[in-house]
This record gives structure tokens, sequence and C-alpha cells, in this order.
């Protein structure tokens, strides 16, 4: 049964498996993994080069890890069956005024060969509580306008449209009861 992890050296091989995937793929949802797989991609495969990668993404949640100016603290979850990399959701705990255009608080990505099963779905369901701890309600969420299945993706766990801008579609889901 798939499960969140915390980002774990773990799932190393599968995790390149799947950034060939989104590489193979070209744009689209491997957008929110560009920068990683800019700065890395040379170098995932060293098992030292992962592990410091992993390190830094379980610090991102914390106000005094460094971080790329503008950015914000941010969870990271994997998405795994096992020791399989299926996706991954980063969840922002504020938002600064890109984000509150057009990236939103969260943002996820399911491997290519892993789609169509309702992944995405379970991903961004199981977000909101964890967002709801960070203290975020409600949540948003974006789009690009073509992007129909992460439409239906972010409509399906209570998702409301707010608005169109700059080729994304703006919503807000709430994350308490």
């Amino acid at each position: 049964m798939p499960q969140f992890i915390a980002p774990d050296v773990l799932v190393h091989a599968s995790f390149l498996d799947a950034m060939g995937e989104f590489v193979e793929e070209g744009d689209g949802e491997r957008s929110l993994l560009v920068h990683e797989m800019e700065r890395y991609a040379g170098s995932w495969h060293r098992a030292d080069v992962f592990a410091g990668y992993v390190e830094r993404l379980n610090a991102e949640p914390l106000e005094e890890t460094p971080r790329v100016e503008g950015w914000v603290p941010s969870t990271t979850l994997w998405y795994v069956e096992g020791d399989t990399f299926l996706g991954r959701l980063a969840i922002r705990h504020r938002l600064n005024p890109f984000l509150r255009e057009l990236g939103g608080h969260i943002g996820y990505a399911v491997r290519p060969t892993a789609r169509r099963r309702g992944y995405a779905t379970a991903m961004l369901a199981g977000s909101l509580p964890v967002a709801r701890r960070i203290g975020i309600d409600p949540v948003l969420v974006t789009c690009d306008t073509t992007n129909t299945a992460s439409r239906k993706v972010i409509e399906a766990v209570g998702g409301v449209l707010e608005d169109q801008r700059g080729g994304k579609l703006r919503f807000w889901i709430r994350t308490g009861s």
C-alpha cells in the first residue's frame, strides 16, 4: 500500500528511475523538480550526493535552514510503495508573492509510469492534514489551465476555483473541519 515518507536514501534507485522518466517526458509535471534536477542530476547517482540531497530536503521545514533567496520553508514528502518512488509532494509553509500568484502552498508530481492510478488524488488528500498541522488553512493549489487531470485531482479533494492568473487556475482547499 502506498504511503508518505520523509525523503530517504532507501528509495535511491527508484528515485533515479523516476527522474529519468521525468526527463524523457519533457516539460509538464516535472516542473516541480526542475531546480533539483538541474542542481543534482549529474551526480545524484553517487550515494554521498544523494544522501546530502535527502538531508537538505529534510531540513527545509526549519526556518533557520539556508535556502535560495525568496524561497520559503517547505515540507517534502515522497509517496512510495515499498522501495518504489511513486511521486513527490511539497508543502510550502507560507506564500511569497510568486507562490500567491502562481505556485500555491502545495505542489505534487507523480512519475509518468505511475499515473492514472489515483496516486495524485491520494497524495493531495493526504497532504491536507499535514498542512493543517503546520498551521495552513486553507491551502492554495494551482495547476496549468490546460492540465485537466490535475484540475480533476484538485476538485476531487474539495478545491474551489478562485480565478485564473498567468496561465494557472487557482484553487483553495480547506484543511480543517
